[in-house]
């Protein structure tokens, strides 16, 4: 792991324009936090992002509140908080296009990013 390098926490998902995590995501959740735990000095960033359906306002807001919704999680795993910290881009970091639903879906993402080892 380097830092700087981002992942994408793959089958991380949400209940429909929310940010409650669905039962489903805590495999993926709970692997990330075995990481944490194995590497205990590392810090990483959560990244909320949407697709741009909804307004401007709306999905930076909801890209906030999933990626909080994450480090929550974490938190109750046994990370300290200090060790985590969150943002939230809503639509301005696209990975494919919003044409289509299935870009669409790659677009609303959580990452990760190692910000120390």
């Amino acid at each position: 792991y380097d830092i700087g390098q981002v992942f994408v926490l793959k089958n991380v998902l949400f209940e429909t324009a929310k940010c409650r995590l669905l039962p489903a995501s805590h495999v993926e959740l709970d692997k990330l936090a075995d990481l944490l735990k194995r590497f205990p000095t590392m810090i990483i960033e959560i990244s909320g992002h949407t697709d741009n359906m909804g307004t401007v306002e709306y999905n930076l807001q909801l890209s906030k509140d999933r990626a909080q919704a994450v480090v929550d999680y974490l938190i109750k795993s046994g990370i300290k908080k200090e060790r985590l910290y969150f943002s939230g881009y809503g639509s301005d970091r696209p990975v494919s296009t919003n044409d289509t639903e299935q870009g669409r879906q790659l677009n609303r993402r959580v990452e990760f990013k190692i910000i120390k080892k």
